[in-house]
């Protein structure tokens, strides 16, 4: 039974895999607006009702792989090391996916990943969504402060602090993918990189930008 159940969820997965990268495949050739959800079963050889099955609306067929990933900042922070601060815990974490090429933060041999940020960018509805997301994410990221230090207007601030100077790197590894970098030499930039940005963040503005 372990084994039958094992191989359905493999076939489940294997399915919404195909009509994933079919949906973004169509989305990046013709524009998201300009491709129905029955074209899309029909170039991954399922029904309509098989799509919604697995993906709840248009939206989710971009959306639903990678919307958990909005939530990596409070995670890095709810999963911290004793003794580690909040910054030390998401630039722990951010480097963790560089080293690893993890397409959440914009590095991956594969055209796919790219095709998937592209397609988002050049979306409305999309992008919206996305904001919505990184919003939520930054939210969920000072309640976790909050509820540590039981100061919510700080938690606020620093949430809004880590979330943009995260959300500002992976913005500069897509920007340099785009332009035809590799993301071996994208990484090979992403330590010194993150160190400044999460130092600004960590040592506050104090003396940024002071005119001479």
């Amino acid at each position: 039974m372990a084994e039958a159940m094992g191989l359905r969820e493999r076939k489940k997965l294997q399915t919404a895999m195909r009509i994933y990268r079919t949906a973004v495949a169509l989305f990046a050739e013709r524009g998201f607006d300009n491709v129905s959800v029955q074209e899309i079963a029909d170039s991954a050889e399922v029904s309509k009702m098989t799509v919604f099955n697995y993906f709840g609306t248009k939206e989710d067929l971009v959306f639903s792989p990678i919307e958990e990933h909005f939530g990596d900042l409070a995670r890095a922070v709810r999963e911290r090391r004793s003794g580690e601060s909040a910054v030390d815990a998401v630039r722990r974490q951010f480097l963790e996916l560089v080293e690893n090429r993890d397409p959440s933060v914009g590095l991956h041999s594969e055209p796919f990943a790219r095709q998937v940020h592209r397609v988002v960018r050049e979306t409305p509805v999309l992008m919206e969504r996305a904001f919505l997301a990184a919003q939520k994410g930054t939210r969920d990221l000072a309640a976790a402060l909050a509820e540590e230090t039981g100061d919510p207007t700080l938690a606020t601030i620093a949430a809004a602090m880590l979330s943009a100077a995260r959300n500002t790197l992976i913005e500069e590894h897509h920007r340099r993918a785009a332009a035809g970098e590799s993301p071996d030499a994208v990484a090979a930039d992403a330590p010194r990189l993150a160190e400044r940005a999460f130092a600004l963040v960590e040592n506050g503005l104090a003396g940024y930008a002071r005119r001479p």
